[in-house]
């Protein structure tokens, strides 16, 4: 019994893990390797910007390569991303951080749109075809076949799967949704996972062609109902929103902190809250869109990158912004609330209507069910490149089991535990696209350069195949 007692509280010992890994090291790397790409590629995020937009709505070419459009491959990435970070996440990280958490926030997406493109970049270059016909890429097969990293690739693809089974893919966004159908609907927890569990079951089967089915009609229609609620708050407090927007400058260097007190948190807290809840959000960096971007039919690595690209703009600098700004100028986020609880509070406050929180809820449950769909795909594959295709179906069988035990398990041990795969899927991609610079700066200089010289041409510039 002593020796129990000495044991260290999980929840505490996870939280020291989760802190070192999200330290400065991993910090500098994300937005260092954001950084360099935006320097080396002139701004692509920016510059680019408008023609990637465009891009998104190219139909495909039938005789492409590829599972699906590259619209559909973007909703995917989208699905996944666009989850409980929107509204969970970024309430936490205005908590934790304050108000200047948000420009953080907009700073690692805008050089993480850098970081997305390079990565979805090299999923189209290096991807091969599986035993089935189905793309099969990634980091994973960017690291082995192009870095010449096995075990990186390897590491990669196990801390993937564990971010599907164990982080994003699941417990969060299982809990969120049932946390939204119980307020909503007052269904009770374990019908909730019954319902939840057959619905992703039978979503699933059908493999990234029906995922990606789903996520094309799901996911604009939410993202549009989601913005304009938030508009809806934004536009009925308008004369707060200057001061809210100013807030989030000065405090992102002074660190105001809803927990502990105005002066409880630090400029680092505010910038560790900001990138790790934005890239829990975005996920650009960790190597999970490449995975989606992959699947796309196409034969342009560039104009592939381009259109995932615009993935982290949706998400963060879109969607973010909107749940952040609604958060501050409500003042919500400076009070004893937490999470969706917090969002909901701000809209029913902002909307001065019972709606709001109502809302609220209702994006979550899209938002996390989608999420779930995509991270299952990104499990797969990585479970493919792991083990084989024999065990797909072993993996479908426990994840499935983890969705339906997801809503029962605390939501803050769930966040902790997230974090800590994400960094540790991160590290190995992060590698990878320094490792692989030269070949993101070659094919995006000799696309453009076409494009230069002949737009028409340019729109059938090919990446140089792998073999």
């Amino acid at each position: 019994m002593q020796f129990l007692t000495q044991l260290p509280d999980i929840p505490s010992l996870l939280a020291t893990i989760d802190d070192w890994i999200w330290g400065p090291p991993l910090l500098l790397l994300l937005t260092g390797t954001g950084l360099f790409f935006t320097v080396r590629l002139g701004l692509i995020q920016l510059r680019r910007l408008p023609f990637a937009l465009k891009q998104i709505f190219k139909p495909a070419d039938a005789s492409t390569k590829g599972d699906v459009s590259g619209f559909a491959a973007l909703c995917t990435a989208l699905s996944a991303t666009i989850g409980t970070g929107n509204i969970i996440g970024v309430a936490t990280a205005i908590a934790l951080g304050g108000p200047g958490a948000l420009f953080w926030m907009w700073l690692a997406a805008f050089l993480g749109m850098a970081t997305k493109y390079a990565e979805c970049l090299l999923a189209v270059k290096y991807r091969e075809t599986d035993h089935k016909g189905n793309m099969l890429g990634g980091p994973m097969m960017y690291l082995s076949k192009g870095a010449g990293q096995p075990l990186l690739a390897k590491l990669f693809a196990l801390f993937g799967l564990g971010v599907a089974c164990f982080g994003i893919g699941t417990f969060p966004q299982v809990n969120a949704i049932s946390s939204a159908a119980t307020h909503l609907f007052n269904i009770p927890t374990v019908a909730v996972a019954g319902i939840l569990t057959v619905l992703v079951a039978l979503v699933t089967i059908g493999g990234v062609k029906s995922i990606s089915a789903v996520a094309a009609k799901i996911v604009p229609v939410m993202a549009v109902f989601y913005v304009v609620a938030c508009l809806w708050v934004l536009g009925a407090n308008i004369e707060q929103l200057p001061h809210a927007v100013a807030l989030v400058f000065e405090s992102a260097f002074t660190g105001m902190a809803a927990t502990g007190g105005f002066a409880g948190a630090g400029m680092m807290l505010a910038i560790q809250a900001g990138i790790a809840r934005g890239v829990f959000s975005n996920e650009s960096g960790l190597g999970s869109a490449p995975i989606a971007a992959a699947a796309a039919k196409t034969d342009s690595c560039v104009e592939q990158g381009l259109v995932s690209m615009t993935g982290t703009f949706i998400d963060t600098l879109v969607i973010c912004t909107m749940t952040g700004l609604t958060l501050i100028l409500t003042q919500s986020w400076s009070g004893e609330l937490a999470g969706a609880a917090m969002t909901s509070h701000a809209f029913a406050v902002g909307m001065k209507s019972s709606i709001g929180p109502m809302l609220v809820n209702i994006g979550l449950l899209f938002f996390a069910f989608t999420t779930i769909l995509g991270w299952h795909y990104y499990g797969e594959r990585c479970v493919a490149y792991l083990f084989g295709k024999r065990a797909i179906y072993l993996y479908k069988i426990i994840f499935i089991g983890l969705i339906a035990s997801g809503s029962f398990i605390h939501l803050n041990t769930i966040w902790i535990l997230a974090d800590i795969v994400n960094g540790l899927m991160a590290i190995p991609n992060l590698i990878g696209l320094l490792l692989l610079r030269h070949v993101v700066i070659n094919e995006t200089r000799a696309y453009f350069n076409q494009e230069a010289a002949s737009p028409a041409r340019a729109e059938h510039t090919t990446c140089s195949q792998v073999h």
